[in-house]
């Protein structure tokens, strides 16, 4: 007997875990014999926005945006558009951690359904959080929003979780060496493939800066080594 099903919007869960990152809760059902069973667009969206965000941080855009698709297909059976708006800040918090952030707008579009903790997600994203809106972040993410250095990462047991506070610092221009040496191992732990293009370029570009011919040469010939992973190239 399964004890709890739940879909999640992580700023960085285990899945995908993305992120989606560990981020927030977005509907949980107990499943038991006492219980009506789990609605099936539940379940279904729970599993297509794991592959969704699997794919996405695997680069493989095509099952990524099938997924999505029918992720939110399923989520728009319910009718409630704070459930979607959710599901949104998944998409939008993995591509962070990939350092490919962009505008939510999809969220943006849902923003006055959305509940305040998601609403604080999305700004924390966009680097428009106030200082009160903190503890409304799922709590991966408050020590990082608060003290804003590489320091908070290391409290951060769930890996996508780690990408997305490293993402913010790096977008919002605190990216130390420690940040950037700390994403480009978790996301070489996990085998993310996109993120880990990303964050190797940057560090690419910061030993090509400081003169460290040899540093980038060594790093060059890891992204070979990812590049040559069978599929589609990241985007």
């Amino acid at each position: 007997m399964k004890p709890l099903v739940s879909l999640r919007l992580r700023s960085a869960s285990s899945w995908c875990c993305v992120a989606v990152c560990t981020v927030m809760s977005v509907v949980g059902l107990i499943a038991c014999s006492s219980k009506p069973p789990t609605p099936d667009w539940q379940m279904n969206a729970q599993g297509a926005a794991q592959k969704a965000v699997e794919a996405y941080l695997s680069g493989n855009t095509r099952v990524e945006q099938l997924e999505w698709n029918n992720a939110r297909a399923e989520v728009s059976r319910t009718g409630r558009p704070d459930l979607l708006a959710r599901l949104e800040l998944m998409r939008c918090a993995a591509q962070v951690a990939s350092l490919a952030a962009q505008p939510c707008d999809r969220f943006e579009n849902l923003r006055a359904d959305a509940a305040a903790p998601e609403q604080a997600y999305a700004d924390y994203l966009a680097h428009r959080l106030q200082p009160q809106q903190i503890p409304l972040l799922p709590e991966a993410q408050r020590q990082a929003a608060a003290s804003g250095d590489a320091a908070a990462l290391a409290g951060i047991a769930d890996p996508l979780s780690r990408l997305v506070a490293a993402g913010v610092l790096f977008e919002g221009g605190h990216a130390s060496p420690e940040v950037i040496a700390s994403a480009i191992n978790t996301a070489s732990a996990q085998g993310w493939r996109r993120p880990l293009m990303a964050w190797l370029g940057v560090e690419i570009s910061r030993a090509d800066a400081s003169g460290d011919a040899e540093a980038a040469a060594a790093l060059r010939r890891r992204m070979a080594i990812v590049e040559k992973v069978g599929g589609e190239a990241p985007r």
